[in-house]
């Protein structure tokens, strides 16, 4: 059968309404990583997890261990498995997803049934009473892999919201709007546990984590709403290739799929980008995981000071990432990224000689982990979209996806280990330098503008 011939994409363009519902997704979703994953799933299916094992509300000294699928698991243990467990599924579920979002004509749909499958899953939170640790185990496998599905395909709708020379703003917007509709809600969710939590009452404490988790749910479901009815579906590959629908959509989509990674040697360059992403955006994940873990085990902050250490970079990294993308668009995206890796070095060597017990140097290197964070992510995001060729955005985004999410154990291994034979966590924060030396060096040594003509695309006027 012969090749379906991919046409090289023509500037996209795309209308103030489209562009803004495209920036409400990132504000939908960033409720579920700031409020869930960030905040309050971990403590409360770990709860949860003990009360099932037989340990009481608030006995932090008990071990206790569950069964799952009869498995002997420690019950402080069931949440980072379970992590590691989602991680290990989407690695294999977010290509194929990119692939079927390109195979069809109706990529809002998949959008809607993988943002209200996450959505839902995330609601139904709200039954995991008692020591249903089970059942909120695999509501947070569903609710992880349908939120990484769910980023794929609203990646994929960049390249055709603007051309080269606009996508790093339309990128730093929608990630700056995340930010800060995640922080907001996240801050709405903190003043209320704070207001009617008591000390003492571990059950009130697990009943209010249990809300904010619903809520972020729910926040999720009703600003996808607007997305999904302002974002405008474009023709499938086959379509504007003109070789009409062959069969199911899946299948095809499998089939696409096959043949991309057959042929994704033919993008060297493309892949050497995605490496550097790979190496870089661990460290910066790692960074983000084990920040409070540092500030509690190793500087003795409180809980106090984590929180609004927490909700100062959601609302820093919202400015960062405009601020960010205005830079860029004076010396270019790729510049900027790499200008980001050393402001990220900095703040490692910072965080290694903050004194113990110093809220206030915490805070202000939390503020300066805000300012550069959302940039260069968003940027990460936009100068990837120059590199993917034509009719393959799903696709490419999908291998993307997994560098953020399916490799993110690299760091925190590193981490565990360097703690581990020095049994100090300022030795075991200075071991993530290698992660951006590294991928400092493996970004510039990518010729930006010549892998961009490579992937068949046009380069922006500055890079």
């Amino acid at each position: 059968m012969a090749e379906t011939v991919i046409p090289t994409r023509s500037e996209p363009g795309s209308t103030r309404r489209e562009r803004t519902g495209w920036y409400l997704y990132d504000w939908a979703m960033s409720a579920f990583s700031t409020t869930v994953l960030t905040v309050f799933l971990g403590p409360f299916l770990t709860s949860v997890a003990k009360l099932a094992a037989g340990c009481e509300l608030g006995a932090d000294d008990c071990v206790g261990y569950v069964y799952p699928l009869g498995v002997k698991v420690a019950a402080g243990s069931y949440f980072p498995y379970l992590v590691s467990a989602s991680v290990f599924l989407t690695v294999f579920v977010l290509p194929i997803v990119g692939a079927v979002a390109d195979r069809s004509a109706h990529k809002k749909r998949i959008l809607a049934v993988t943002a209200f499958t996450g959505a839902g899953a995330t609601i139904a939170m709200v039954f995991v009473t008692g020591d249903r640790y089970l059942l909120g185990g695999g509501l947070f496998v569903v609710a992880n892999i349908a939120f990484g599905a769910s980023v794929v395909v609203y990646n994929s709708f960049l390249p055709h919201l603007g051309g080269p020379d606009d996508r790093d703003a339309i990128s730093s917007r929608g990630w700056a709007l995340g930010y800060l509709g995640g922080g907001l809600l996240l801050a709405l969710n903190l003043v209320v546990v704070t207001m009617f939590s008591r000390d003492g009452d571990g059950q009130r404490t697990l009943d209010l984590a249990r809300a904010s988790i619903v809520s972020a749910g729910v926040w999720w479901a009703v600003f996808t709403l607007a997305p999904l009815r302002w974002l405008r579906e474009r023709p499938s590959v086959d379509a504007v290739a003109g070789a009409g629908g062959r069969g199911n959509v899946l299948v095809d989509g499998f089939r696409q799929l096959g043949r991309t990674l057959r042929q994704i040697r033919a993008y060297p360059l493309t892949l050497f980008f995605l490496l550097a992403f790979l190496v870089y955006n661990d460290g910066i994940q790692t960074v983000i995981a084990l920040a409070s873990q540092y500030g509690t085990e190793e500087l003795k902050l409180e809980q106090g000071t984590l929180i609004v250490t927490i909700l100062l970079v959601q609302f820093l990294a919202f400015g960062g990432a405009l601020l960010l993308g205005a830079l860029a668009k004076r010396i270019g995206a790729w510049k900027t990224v790499l200008l980001s890796l050393v402001l990220w070095t900095g703040v490692i060597l910072a965080a290694f000689w903050l004194p113990a017990q110093a809220p206030v140097h915490f805070m202000i290197l939390g503020g300066a982990i805000g300012l550069v964070l959302g940039g260069s992510q968003a940027l990460s995001r936009s100068l990837f979209s120059q590199l993917i060729p034509a009719g393959k955005e799903g696709e490419y985004y999908g291998f993307y996806e997994i560098s953020d999410k399916g490799t993110s154990w690299l760091g925190p291994l590193a981490f565990g280990l360097v703690f581990q034979l020095t049994n100090s966590y300022r030795v075991g924060l200075v071991s993530l330098l290698i992660f951006f030396v590294v991928g400092f060096a493996l970004l510039a040594a990518v010729p930006i503008r010549r892998a961009i003509i490579a992937a068949g695309n046009t380069p922006p006027r500055v890079l």
